[in-house]
């Protein structure tokens, strides 16, 4: 159902362990081609037996006609295709339990995410409810899916979230908070990218979803625990992937080069953080999303550079790493790299259009305390920042972001 790979510790010559222990887990296979939507149906014939597929996917998607060239090469290689677009972002409990009952009604016995972020969580998600083994209800954590899935392919359409190769599902759970599911069980047995689908993508959208999958890759090689040296080779390449292909995608999206090193970036960065997860920022950016629905990837570039700013006290060598890499400059110490890192990722969020402040875009001060309060209920990814964060700490990042 997954991959799974692991390593020994390497030895120096006095004996001594160099790499820690660690567990490096991914989707069993990846499939890169422009135009790889035009022939999934062959390659789903290939690769599995299935007949008939759930398709998972929201309006915008189907709308925008990016399904129809997938939809004629499933139905060209005999797959039966049942369409839900009912996929909105971070969709809500209720919503997931709806979907699952068409689901289940459809009786498929494969599922297709295509789409943003949210339609491939949604897809994981009931790849595992359709089996009917397992509530919703008792999956929220780390590792708390029991059941079996049906066979699940997954296709982005933006360059962002890397959710095609993540373990994780997000899911609105009340008014304002967001819960994560968390299992290797929701590995895809393939991820299918094809840039040609992020062609259309708006330039904010394209800058967003890129911002995005840049902190995946910094809070992967950051994160406090399960880093280890295939986490930090991903998050570097796609951090150089990333870096150049965002500003290029955003100031002409028909680059297709500059289009498919974005994808690739996204899901190397997915690679890294589904092993090394994701911090302080992330926690910041969700409440964002939950309370004023900011787009994911604009929260996480109106608290970013205040969080590296934070976090540099703990982190300055690998920010220092980090920017020597981008940059190719070595001068100086490791805090004063840290420094330069952080400033260097504000100017590129002001180059892509996000650089703005709390204010501009309607956030009341005197809701800071609320956001700062809500950010302390993200444990799961607060206990990977590099640098505990208090609820004080979180409001004095959101005064400043404000």
């Amino acid at each position: 159902m997954y991959a799974q790979r692991f390593l020994r510790p390497v030895f120096s010559r006095e004996g001594e362990p160099r790499v820690t222990d660690f567990q490096f887990l991914t989707v069993p296979k990846i499939y890169m081609k422009a135009g790889a939507a035009r022939t999934l149906g062959d390659y789903l014939a290939a690769e599995s037996s299935v007949s008939s597929i759930f398709l998972v996917t929201d309006r915008g998607v189907r709308e925008a006609g990016l399904l129809d060239n997938a939809c004629a090469s499933l139905s060209a290689a005999g797959v039966k295709v049942t369409i839900c677009d009912d996929v909105v972002a971070d969709p809500p409990e209720q919503l997931m339990l709806d979907m699952t009952e068409k689901a289940r009604s459809a009786g498929c016995d494969g599922y297709l995410g295509l789409g943003g972020g949210s339609s491939l969580d949604a897809a994981k998600l009931l790849a595992v409810l359709a089996e009917g083994e397992q509530d919703l209800a008792s999956m929220y954590g780390i590792d708390q899916i029991r059941g079996r899935r049906k066979p699940l392919f997954l296709v982005p359409t933006t360059a962002g979230t890397g959710s095609e190769v993540t373990p994780i599902a997000i899911v609105t759970t009340g008014e304002t908070t967001k819960s994560g599911i968390v299992s290797p069980v929701l590995y895809a047995d393939a991820a299918i990218l094809d840039p040609e689908l992020t062609i259309r993508l708006p330039g904010h959208v394209t800058a967003a979803t890129g911002l995005d999958a840049m902190v995946h890759a910094i809070e992967a090689y950051t994160s406090r625990h399960k880093k280890n040296p295939i986490s930090d080779a991903l998050a570097l390449k796609a951090l150089s992937l990333l870096s150049a292909a965002v500003p290029a995608a955003y100031d002409d999206g028909t680059d297709l080069t500059a289009r498919s090193d974005a994808l690739l970036g996204s899901m190397l960065a997915g690679q890294a953080f589904a092993n090394a997860p994701v911090a302080g920022v992330h926690a910041l950016a969700y409440p964002l999303g939950g309370i004023f629905h900011l787009p994911h990837g604009l929260s996480n570039a109106l608290v970013l550079p205040y969080v590296l700013e934070f976090n540099a006290l703990s982190a300055k060598e690998q920010y220092a790493e980090l920017y020597t890499h981008l940059t190719g400059d070595g001068q100086g110490g490791d805090e004063s790299r840290a420094g330069k890192f952080a400033h260097y990722m504000s100017e590129l969020c002001e180059r892509v259009g996000l650089r703005q402040q709390l204010r501009d875009l309607g956030v009341p001060q005197d809701r800071l305390s609320d956001l700062a309060s809500d950010a302390m209920k993200q444990t799961r990814l607060l206990i990977n920042n590099p640098r505990e964060i208090s609820y004080e700490d979180a409001l004095s990042i959101y005064e400043q972001a404000w």
